[in-house]
Formats: C-alpha cells, sequence, structure tokens
C-alpha cells in the first residue's frame, strides 16, 4: 500500500512539474511578444497634397527619415537630400520628410507654401509629408516610434534640432540615428545607404 502512494505521489509530481514547466514555457513567449519591437511599417501619414501615405510600400527599402525647416540655418541641406535621393532611388532607397515647427518657429508655413518652397528652392522630388510636431506632448507616433527604445528596439533619443535624420533598415527597423548638423552626404549615411 505504501508503495502505490509513493508511486501516486511521483507521478503527481512528475505531472506538477511538467504543468510548470509549460507555463514558465508560455510565460517567456507573452515577455517576448511584449518586448518585440516595432517597425516603421505599420504607420500611415498624409503627405504634403493630403494624400495618405503608408510606410508598408517601402518594405525592402532603406529610409532616411528628416524633420525638415524653411527658415533654418541648415536648410540648405534640403540640396544634398536631393542630391543622394536621386543618386540611390532606384537603388531600393528612398528619403521621407516631415516639416516640423519645433524649433524656433522655423517651419512657420502651411503645408502648401512648403511644397512650393522646396520645389521652387532646392528641386525636391522625394516625399515630402504633412507638417507635425517632431517633441514635446503632441509628437507625432512616426516620431514615438522614432525616438523611444521600447518602440524602436534600439535607443532612447531626442530630437535635437531641425534636419536630424533617422535611418531606417529594410525590415523598417531604427539602424541609426544622425547629428542635425551632419550633412546627407556625409559618408557614414553613403556608406549605411552601400551597405559598406
Amino acid at each position: 500500500m505504501r508503495k502505490i502512494v509513493s508511486l501516486v505521489t511521483l507521478v503527481s509530481f512528475f505531472f506538477s512539474c511538467q504543468n510548470l514547466a509549460q507555463n514558465k514555457d508560455v510565460m517567456s513567449t507573452k515577455v517576448t511578444t511584449s518586448m518585440k519591437k516595432e517597425t516603421i511599417y505599420q504607420f500611415k501619414v498624409e503627405d504634403l497634397s493630403g494624400d495618405s501615405f503608408d510606410f508598408s510600400t517601402l518594405k525592402g527599402k532603406k529610409i532616411l527619415v528628416v524633420n525638415t525647416a524653411s527658415e533654418c540655418g541648415l536648410t540648405p541641406q534640403y540640396e544634398q537630400l536631393q542630391a543622394i535621393y536621386e543618386k540611390y532611388k532606384d537603388k531600393n532607397f528612398v528619403i521621407v520628410g516631415f516639416p516640423a515647427n519645433n524649433f524656433g518657429a522655423q517651419e512657420p508655413g502651411s503645408n502648401q507654401q512648403i511644397a512650393t518652397f522646396c520645389q521652387k528652392n532646392y528641386g525636391v522630388t522625394f516625399p515630402m509629408m504633412a507638417k507635425i510636431s517632431v517633441k514635446g506632448s503632441d509628437m507625432h507616433p512616426v516620431y514615438q516610434f522614432l525616438t523611444q527604445k521600447a518602440k524602436n528596439g534600439l535607443e532612447d533619443s531626442e530630437v535635437q534640432w531641425n534636419f536630424q535624420k533617422y535611418l531606417i533598415n529594410e525590415k523598417g527597423e531604427l539602424a541609426k540615428v544622425i547629428s542635425p548638423r551632419t550633412l546627407p552626404t556625409d559618408a557614414e549615411i553613403v556608406n549605411w545607404i552601400e551597405g559598406k
């Protein structure tokens, strides 16, 4: 009789350990799933013309996201941005510009005025989105993704000024954050585009 009780205890102990192990696997799966980093492909935004722009259409491309302004000392960077866009646009590379008025009120214009300014002064042909906020309590969700490690899986950052650059890899993941003063034609950016 004692052997049967011991056997029952042993069997029940075995099953409870097995259940515990399974629960542990389920819990670790839940933790892994909740920690899964997001991609830029989840976002749909509005462009300067008021049309919808879906980031998921850029799958497989390297993306440079930049916040722009028309009345900034760094505004001439539009010229270099257009130059690298022209050079690499047929090599799975795209630039997406987001006008923002967060720094020194240097982007006061309407979407139409911004579009006219970019075309007239710099011949911009890369996609330009509608004006947004890139910091503060009204920060656009795209920039929440770009600046929060909990969302992008890479690092926390803060948009320091106009023309800060965020490099997104072919999987839609944040790869690098580049200072506003670093020119778009800098070797760090060009080497990244070329995969060096």
